[in-house]
Formats: structure tokens, C-alpha cells, sequence
């Protein structure tokens, strides 16, 4: 265990996956933990397993941060622990179909959980991050928040709000000694797949990271001050730099007040 105390992480969807391995990591890092998930026995076992290789304190939450209700509980009880110094929103769902196959309850669940309890929490913890001039959010999205493929238009949506939500979060706490990270990785190897319906075997193994790589990359981002980390792509500051530079081209052509010539009629 670190020699020195870090406060305390709350993750969210730390049963399993990309959040049991920031729940690992960050026990290793000396932070105490509030792990927040809905499988009630798997999140204990991993409480009891940090608890015991780490010396840590575990406390555990058992939510649906897809239920309202759930979700304000959670919600008030981050928002009065001072002790908090980090909140990672890592809970997330998905499923791949085509928007007119899409079902009114799969597509509630990607918003509810994906954005609405990302946004919650983050706005929970901030008051008193801002207050103590001190804390770190990471807020997982993906890079199919830069892109859209025939079945992903719904969750690619989601994790585009959640891209575009933390830019301009960190924007705004840019004067501040509260950090803001993106991490957006690619294809990880966790049991959402399943959930997609699109088995891991059925992928090539060359493009899908594992999670263990994936979270100490992205850790790795935390430490060297990354707004943003692309935990696969190698050249990424060149090609977030190119992508940055096109879009703010593409916003300052938008500042007219004339319609574009192509609209305009001949006379």
C-alpha cells in the first residue's frame, strides 16, 4: 500500500471489468474506495479481495445507476463525503442494432446510465471538488464517440454527449486545481460484449486491448496530465491536434449571419 493517503475513489460499475481494474490500481495507489455496482455479490467479492491485498478501506454501494431513485442515493451520498478525491464514471451499457430495431427500453437504459448518472455524479461531487480547489473526474467514453457505424447510432450518441460534456468541463475548470479526464479507449476486452450480442471470438484479436492494458494506460494518461487518452492510438496527440484544428475551423466558417452562397437563390 502507498505511504500516503489519496483520499478516497468512488467507481462506478466496479463489479467486473474496467472498473474492477481501476478499483484494483487505485487500492494499489493508496486510495480508499466506495465501489458502486448493482451485482451484489461480485462487488463484495472484489471489496473483500482490495481489503485484504491492500489494507485499504472498501465500502460498497449496490445501485442500478440506471433507476432514478438509485441514482439519487448514490448521488446525495458522494456529494456529503468531504473524504472523496476522485470519481471515476465508469458505468456503461450498450446494445448494437440499427435505431429502427431499437427497443424504447434499450435505448433508456444506454441515455440513463451512459449520460444521465455520468452527469449526476459528476455534478455531485463538483461543488465540493471546487470548494477544496482539489479533485480528479474520469469519465469513460469510447472513440465510437468520434464516429457512428450502422448499429452503434445510439451509443455512439451517448458516449458523443459524454466526449463533448467533459471537453467542456474541462474547459471550464481549466483555472482550477480540478482535473478532468477523457479516456476514450477502442475495443476492450470486457463482458459487454456479450451484451452487445457480439461475442469477443468473433473479433479480431489484433484490434481488442485487454483491460488490465487498457486501465494502466489510461492511468498512465492521468499521471502525465492528459485532458484526453487514447489508450490504442500511438500518434494520438498529432492526430487530436489535427482533429481540433479542423473543427474550430469548422465552427469559426459557422459565425455569420448570412446563409452560405449555395442557399442563396439567384435572383
Amino acid at each position: 500500500m502507498s505511504d500516503t493517503f489519496k483520499g478516497k475513489a468512488v467507481i462506478t460499475g466496479a463489479s467486473a471489468g474496467i472498473g474492477k481494474a481501476y478499483a484494483e490500481r487505485l487500492a494499489q495507489r493508496g486510495y480508499d474506495l466506495l465501489l458502486v455496482a448493482r451485482r451484489a455479490k461480485l462487488l463484495e467479492d472484489v471489496a473483500s479481495s482490495l481489503r485484504s491485498a491492500h489494507g485499504v478501506k472498501v465500502s460498497t454501494i449496490i445501485a442500478d445507476l440506471g433507476d432514478p431513485k438509485a441514482l439519487d442515493g448514490v448521488a446525495t451520498t458522494i456529494a456529503s463525503d468531504d473524504s472523496i478525491t476522485m470519481l471515476v464514471n465508469n458505468a456503461g451499457t450498450s446494445s448494437m442494432s440499427a435505431v429502427g430495431n431499437a427497443t424504447t427500453a434499450g435505448t433508456d437504459a444506454m441515455t440513463d446510465l451512459n449520460i444521465t448518472a455520468l452527469v449526476r455524479l459528476t455534478l455531485a461531487v463538483l461543488p465540493g471538488f471546487k470548494a477544496r480547489n482539489k479533485g480528479t473526474i474520469i469519465n469513460l467514453g469510447s472513440i465510437l464517440g468520434f464516429h457512428s457505424l450502422p448499429v452503434s447510432a445510439i451509443y455512439s450518441g451517448t458516449k458523443g454527449y459524454v466526449l463533448n460534456f467533459t471537453r467542456g468541463l474541462q474547459d471550464e475548470l481549466a483555472d482550477t486545481g480540478v482535473s478532468v479526464q477523457l479516456v476514450l479507449p477502442a475495443a476492450t476486452a470486457t463482458d459487454l460484449w456479450d451484451i452487445f450480442g457480439v461475442p469477443l471470438s468473433a473479433l479480431d484479436p489484433a484490434t481488442v486491448m485487454t483491460v488490465d492494458d487498457m486501465v494502466d494506460a489510461a492511468l498512465t494518461g492521468l499521471d502525465l496530465g492528459e485532458a484526453i487518452t487514447l489508450p490504442s492510438v500511438e500518434n494520438a496527440k498529432e492526430l487530436l491536434d489535427a482533429y481540433d484544428a479542423a473543427r474550430m475551423t469548422l465552427l469559426a466558417a459557422g459565425q455569420t449571419s448570412k446563409p452560405a452562397s449555395r442557399y442563396r437563390l439567384a435572383a
